[in-house]
């Protein structure tokens, strides 16, 4: 006789809740499409012989599946009355901060500090992230980059002369650069016969690759005999330079090459020489060391005198300038300077012939500081005032202390300095002849 019983297993459905809770009282949670897990066993054809029972059974499982709810946040929409205005036009190579760009906002900006891109001409976009009300949003602001700067006459070449009958070339007489093009385009209005003396007038015009221009009036006269002037310039002795200018901010110092020749810098240091700054060597074609600079530096430091050194280039690359400044401390051999290596760039009558622009050799000037640092060394820039004013950037003034040259009684620049190259005619115990002579300040760090 059979029996069909249906067992309903109260001890695996527990079992199972025991499985996915684990032992902690925390509840699951699961969405409502989650199935109980349920283990049914059904008997069947369940046969008594006597006191034997043999039951078959028939076990079913149901697999649990776990849904896991998402819930995604569409962002807030950039509110409709925030203010961002900015200009439409940048002069290129600006040094302008997001800040100081957007000139009118009702926002607060997530990072005001960073610099907006003026490297290149040309129209950009650039992504302003904000804060309003508390929540952040961004703003695509478009600008243009451009160069709207003449190039700059540096040499105008007013009556020039020209020895007659040899080859005539205007480029030699004058010098011109731009902010941006390095290689601006000179024509030349009228002709100059150098076969014949005579005084030719010309109108130049200088045009960079954005339209820029610039024009002026020069006149080339064509002589038999290069002109001559007699040296009427004033020496001045190193003592009468000290008591002109000293004070308790100041102590004074030379500056010297193989153009001073044998020098006793033991009598230097006697006629009140605190420093010297050493030429270690040139570059025009090819780098070379001054003939005296091992002597000049050994017996600098052993008369006691505080050392620099600097390195007159006409360097166009900032390989090549890097380059430039692995020699330099080759030459040193380990020796350590109390005072910095200083770069020395005068090439500007015919800066043309060099093939870059004035930010060319800014970046030329701060490639040199920045491996003169990594050589453990302290970098400067030499200029004139003038050159200071219209060459040398602020940016480039920053980067390291500046040695002025300026021969004047008193200067009158208005930017930073920490060595005033006062005088190149100055008379020193010592030294055989003419030799520069330098005031540092020592209010003024020489560590950048």
């Amino acid at each position: 006789m059979k029996y069909k019983i249906i067992l309903s297993f109260m001890f695996a459905a527990l079992f199972s809740a025991f499985l996915f809770t684990g032992s902690s009282d925390k509840p699951v949670v699961r969405s409502s499409s989650d199935a109980q897990a349920e283990a049914v066993t059904t008997a069947s054809d369940t046969e008594v012989t006597g006191t034997e029972t043999v039951t078959e059974t028939e076990t079913v499982t149901t697999a649990f599946t776990t849904t896991t709810a998402v819930t995604t946040t569409e962002p807030p929409e950039p509110p409709a009355d925030h203010v961002m205005n900015a200009p439409d036009t940048v002069e290129v190579y600006t040094d302008i901060t997001l800040e100081e760009f957007i000139t009118e906002r009702n926002v607060e900006l997530k990072d005001g500090s960073a610099v907006l891109d003026t490297s290149e001409v040309g129209t950009f976009e650039v992504e302003v992230p904000y804060y309003y009300e508390g929540s952040e949003f961004s703003q695509i602001l478009r600008y243009r980059v451009a160069d709207t700067t003449k190039p700059l006459i540096i040499n105008p070449g007013n009556n020039s002369y020209h020895k007659v009958n040899t080859a005539f070339d205007i480029q030699n007489y004058i010098g011109y650069a731009d902010n941006y093009d390095a290689n601006p385009v000179l024509t030349c209005e009228g002709e100059v016969d150098s076969d014949t003396v005579g005084s030719y007038p010309l109108v130049a015009t200088v045009t960079d690759s954005s339209g820029n221009s610039v024009t002026w009036d020069l006149t080339v006269n064509v002589i038999e005999k290069a002109k001559t002037s007699a040296d009427q310039i004033p020496r001045v002795d190193y003592s009468d330079f000290i008591r002109r200018y000293e004070n308790d901010d100041v102590r004074f110092g030379i500056d010297v090459s193989a153009w001073q020749a044998d020098i006793d810098f033991n009598a230097v240091r006697d006629a009140g020489c605190s420093f010297v700054m050493i030429r270690i060597g040139y570059y025009y074609s090819k780098i070379t060391l001054d003939d005296y600079f091992r002597q000049n530096l050994k017996n600098a430091v052993n008369a006691g005198l505080d050392v620099g050194i600097y390195f007159y280039t006409t360097d166009r690359t900032e390989e090549g300038v890097r380059e430039h400044v692995r020699w330099i401390t080759e030459q040193l051999e380990g020796q350590k300077l109390t005072l910095p290596i200083a770069f020395d760039w005068e090439e500007f009558s015919h800066f043309q012939k060099y093939g870059m622009s004035i930010r060319d050799l800014n970046d030329v000037y701060a490639a040199f500081a920045d491996e003169v640092t990594k050589q453990g060394y302290k970098p400067m820039l030499y200029s004139s005032k003038n050159f200071l004013n219209i060459i040398w950037s602020e940016k480039s003034k920053r980067l390291s202390p500046v040695w002025l040259a300026h021969y004047v009684k008193e200067t009158n620049y208005e930017g930073d300095y920490a060595i005033w190259q006062a005088s190149a005619y100055g008379r020193i115990p010592g030294i055989n002849g003419d030799v520069d002579m330098d005031i540092q300040y020592l209010s003024q760090k020489l560590d950048g």
